[in-house]
């Protein structure tokens, strides 16, 4: 019966490490997806938005804690009337982030933002970066 009690506390402490490793390999992904995020947005995204707390709003809203804030609720930045129509009801999340950044006129017809991301490993990584922002 020992014995089993033993290997018991043995297999669970394996799965508890193998969990805990995966984890940190997880972050470490996500830390260097957001890190090629941050260059990206700062390469793409910085010529109309800002990203740091309590910056102003530039030609588009400042992007500090998107992840969750609802669509078009930037205090201080004047929404154009399709953006404004497209958000009732909308948080933004990384689906709705990953919509938006691969056509926004599909997400709210008429907005002001022209700007696309067509691939798919890009967006993830602009993604990734944004929610980071809190």
């Amino acid at each position: 019966m020992k014995r089993i009690s033993t290997l018991s506390i043995a297999i669970g402490t394996s799965f508890a490490l193998m969990s805990a490793a995966g984890y940190a390999q997880d972050s470490a992904d996500l830390a260097a997806l957001a890190a090629s995020g941050k260059k990206l947005a700062t390469n793409n995204c910085a010529v109309c938005h800002t990203f740091g707390k309590g910056e102003p709003n530039g030609q588009g809203p400042n992007l500090f804690g998107i992840v969750g804030r609802p669509m078009a609720a930037q205090p201080g930045f004047k929404y154009s009337a399709g953006m404004q129509a497209a958000a009732s009801g909308k948080v933004w999340d990384e689906k709705l982030l990953d919509a938006w950044l691969s056509d926004t006129q599909t997400v709210a017809p008429g907005n002001a933002m022209t700007y696309f991301e067509g691939d798919d490993a890009r967006r993830r990584k602009i993604i990734a970066y944004l929610s980071t922002l809190h």
